[in-house]
């Protein structure tokens, strides 16, 4: 099962400056927990203490996002490419 991941250059120091890794699951949490297995720390950025997404990161999938998907339990077939995107906040 293949799944590309598009990490965002502010977490690439966990993927060596890597933008585009290869991960697998069968859901998204699956999905971070590879990339998690893969890129230990990277996990943490993503997910609070509960285990949810934190809530100044949006996650897609194939370009929908995750919040108004299944969250967490959304399917990730083979294909599938996940986007993660800080939030921007400025004045």
């Amino acid at each position: 099962m293949s799944i590309a991941v598009k990490v965002p250059t502010i977490l690439r120091t966990y993927t060596g400056g890597t933008a585009d890794v290869t991960v697998s699951g069968t859901t998204l949490q699956e999905a971070l927990a590879d990339l998690d297995a893969q890129f230990p720390g990277i996990g943490a950025r993503v997910l609070d203490d509960d285990g949810k997404l934190r809530r100044f990161v949006n996650v897609y999938v194939n370009d929908d996002d995750v919040r108004f998907l299944e969250d967490l339990q959304t399917p990730t077939p083979d294909g599938t490419s996940i986007s993660i995107i800080p939030a921007v906040a400025g004045g």
